[in-house]
């Protein structure tokens, strides 16, 4: 006699074996991912002593000539050397307070100019219309290309190397201040309208803050695109420098002090972009987090 088994009785609800991993919302699960994984600084860390290691035993080895790659110890010597002066007739931090001065300035003006003007072409397209054929006209351009304009324009005094740097930083300011515009809500737009908000008072207290996070990503990296044209602006008849310093010792196959040098510019430059971490974080907290 064969013994009948009757179904479960359907209680209404759907029998799920859903992993616990998979239910926790993305918040917790992308916190466990990084509580797992090692500190990035430890990484980063990591990285760079791997290939210090492999410069030393490249060039210790005899794979790569001196001329092509020196030696960390005469990287290190020329460092000596530069500060003391030995180098150029002026000592480092002379070069390297000349080049601050320089891409500050540039930066400064660029973040003065760019940030109101593509907030302006944001929100008036007649302007934007106008304005944006020549931004997107010379933005690709090396500054190499217009470098010579500039030196017909302005000499060969500090102005034209200020110009230059202001040229190359500008561009990505004032087209991510732009884009900025477009992460306002229209909802909060509206919402500050009806509450008798005036078109300034919307601008700074609800356009702004939106295109902040846009904003500081384009200050970060027209201060890049200033670094890297350094050593363009410094080409004309700059006595004192870092980009200068290279320069010159190019010309006699100084390949110590070029790299010394690329290694200060270098620092700088990151010195630059961590502190500009640090404001972005400070200044947009909310980033990220949704």
């Amino acid at each position: 006699m064969r013994h009948l088994v009757s179904p479960p009785a359907y209680s209404g609800e759907a029998v799920t074996h859903t992993p616990e991993a998979a239910r926790r919302p993305p918040s917790v699960r992308r916190t466990a991912i990084r509580r797992s994984a090692p500190p990035a600084w430890l990484i980063s860390l990591a990285t760079i002593a791997l290939a210090f290691l492999a410069w030393i035993a490249a060039t210790q080895l005899g794979l790569v000539k001196p001329l092509f790659l020196p030696r960390p110890g005469s990287v290190l010597k020329a460092f000596a050397d530069a500060l003391d002066g030995r180098i150029d007739g002026a000592p480092l931090l002379e070069h390297v307070a000349m080049s601050l001065l320089r891409v500050a300035a540039a930066f400064v003006l660029a973040a003065l100019i760019g940030i109101p003007l593509g907030l302006a072409t944001g929100l008036n397209p007649t302007l934007r219309a106008v304005l944006d054929p020549f931004i997107e006209f010379y933005r690709p351009l090396p500054p190499l290309a217009y470098l010579p304009l500039v030196i017909i324009w302005c000499g060969i005094g500090e102005t034209s190397k200020i110009l230059l740097i202001f040229l190359a930083c500008f561009a990505p300011v004032a087209l991510a201040a732009r884009a900025g515009v477009a992460a306002a809500s229209l909802d909060q737009i509206n919402a500050a309208r009806a509450l008798g908000a005036s078109r300034v008072q919307v601008v700074r207290h609800v356009i702004l803050p939106a295109a902040l996070p846009d904003i500081l990503v384009g200050l970060r990296i027209g201060m890049g695109v200033g670094w890297t044209t350094l050593v363009a602006a410094e080409m004309v008849a700059a006595s004192t420098g870092i980009g200068q310093m290279v320069l010159n010792a190019s010309n006699f196959l100084r390949t110590d002090i070029v790299v010394m040098g690329i290694l200060v510019i270098g620092a700088l430059a990151g010195a630059f972009e961590f502190g500009m971490r640090r404001l972005e974080r400070r200044l947009t907290p909310w980033k990220g987090k949704a």
